[in-house]
């Protein structure tokens, strides 16, 4: 079935509740939510789209902008998140990929982002303010609030999530209505959803955490959500009394713990504690469970996959390992020899279900790379079953992430690809070559650093070069240090040895 029919099944009974509280005390009820959709889904019906025409979104965090991703399901559209982070350059490459017929941007960006989908051949523009101001509200007003959920299969696709390789152009992974779906129904029970839940969420919602873990879990359980737009220790901590579950990256935890108003008496009606989208340090799970007595849930997923792994919300959670492969989810770690891995040997991680997307967009090429012959997907990651960890000993069937099989950097939640950044700096001038690196770092689980090798005669100023990166890439990918060296470690085939960079910089 389409995804909303799914999560509409969850709403509740009583449609004036709260379905969204916000942090500057608006309250969205349950009919202002299907109301609002149903008119920004008569909007998007009204331009007569081609089946599977996609709907490009950059905008602010707000109640609307989730109704909007809600109302692209309704009215059988493919939904495309992009990060709000993203400049101009990177935007052309999206909309120039994936060809959308709609873009949605915040009404600052208009005049640039009009611009990049006309070169790209997007008919329509609209506009979206976290402020409830822009065109896409103002024309959706004005229709019906009534909009019969348009018809679709379980492999029909519902969202387009770009995600950064290490080799190439990012990818956009399509998830379809039944990868979103059964991954929703999945972590609705294993996480012990419940009546009266309440979801604290402060994360992004272009991103599968904020967008599909997150929301989806509080739709299908009809729970009420407090929206943040961002995370603001301060404004956890005046929540987090009336909540129940809280969903963050690492640097939530990290920054809750500097905090001294955050306390047992903080989280006294808490539930769960869940984190993922980069690895929790140990130091910051033992650290939590002291000052709260809550043990955080961590959990292993990706754009391809949504969540494949988690630690039980029942059984033992243990630090430093993501946790049992989630019902319906099969993992496997395998040797470079085909072989599979045994307890605590260290090999490639593979998975297999229903919530393993449908390959990449316009990539044939490179969905049949990704996949083996028998049908399971190749992460990118490397991990064992068991061992132990600095938290002690881990059982047989939790799986440990140990790193990557490639060079990507996770920083703050995000997925960044260095190859990108590197070309941008070797265009810089005075640069000769460069290396970018993720060193660990304790807010951001890994921090971007640079190592640049400046052509004979030069003097390179790393500030000025960080500061002219902020102008042409996402801050998130901006390198926390630029450092200058006589040159870069190579070994005897001459590629840079990343490895030796990172434990030098680290």
């Amino acid at each position: 079935m389409n995804l909303y029919e799914l999560l509409e099944k969850g709403f509740p009974r009583d449609k004036s509740s709260c379905a969204i509280e916000t942090h500057d005390g608006l309250y969205y009820s349950w009919d202002d939510l299907e109301k609002a959709t149903s008119k920004m889904a008569n909007l998007l019906a009204g331009l007569k789209l081609p089946q599977g025409s996609r709907v490009a979104v950059q905008v602010e965090k707000s109640p609307e902008a989730l109704f909007l991703y809600l109302a692209t399901l309704k009215a059988g559209l493919v939904y495309l998140p992009l990060n709000t982070a993203y400049q101009a350059a990177e935007i052309e490459y999206f909309l120039g990929n994936a060809e959308p017929a709609v873009v949605v941007c915040s009404p600052k960006n208009q005049s640039w982002v009009s611009d990049v989908a006309k070169k790209c051949g997007t008919k329509h523009v609209y506009t979206l303010g976290d402020d409830r101001s822009g065109t896409l509200l103002e024309k959706a007003g004005k229709l019906s609030d009534r909009f019969k959920t348009v018809k679709k299969s379980d492999d029909d696709l519902a969202a387009i999530l770009y995600t950064s390789g290490t080799t190439g152009r990012s990818k956009g992974a399509m998830l379809t209505h039944k990868n979103l779906g059964s991954n929703a129904k999945v972590l609705q029970k294993f996480w012990g959803w419940k009546k009266g839940d309440v979801l604290l969420h402060a994360l992004p919602i272009f991103h599968v955490h904020g967008l599909f873990v997150a929301s989806h879990g509080a739709l299908l359980n009809g729970s009420k959500m407090i929206w943040l737009p961002r995370l603001d220790t301060k404004e956890l901590i005046k929540h987090m009394p009336r909540s129940t579950v809280m969903m963050g990256v690492p640097t939530f935890y990290v920054r809750l713990l500097l905090d001294k108003e955050f306390t047992k008496k903080t989280v006294r009606n808490m539930r769960l504690f869940i984190s993922g989208s980069a690895p929790l340090l140990t130091e910051t799970f033992n650290l939590f469970k002291e000052r709260t007595g809550h043990t955080i849930l961590e959990r292993y997923g990706m754009s391809e996959t949504v969540m494949l792994v988690s630690n039980p919300y029942g059984g033992a959670r243990v630090g430093g390992s993501v946790g049992l492969p989630l019902p319906q989810t099969q993992v496997r770690v395998i040797k470079d020899d085909g072989k599979l891995c045994g307890v605590n040997e260290i090999g490639n991680v593979e998975v297999k279900g229903p919530n393993v997307f449908k390959g990449y967009w316009r990539m044939p090429e490179k969905t049949k790379e990704e996949f083996t012959k028998d049908g399971w997907f190749k992460t990118g990651d490397v991990g064992r079953w068991g061992g132990e960890t600095s938290a002690g000993k881990v059982p047989n069937n939790y799986l440990c992430i140990v790193g990557r099989s490639k060079d990507l950097i996770i920083s703050g939640g995000y997925n960044v690809y260095p190859k990108e950044i590197e070309s941008f700096i070797d265009d810089m001038p005075g640069v000769d070559e460069s290396a970018v690196i993720g060193v660990p770092h304790p807010d951001f689980g890994e921090a971007v650093v640079a190592v640049v090798v400046a052509k004979p005669g030069a003097k390179l100023n790393p500030e000025s070069m960080i500061a002219e990166l902020k102008g042409k890439i996402a801050n998130f990918k901006v390198p926390k240090r630029l450092i200058v060296v006589p040159e870069l470690p190579r070994n005897t085939m001459g590629k840079v040895q990343k490895n030796i960079l990172r434990q030098t910089y680290a």
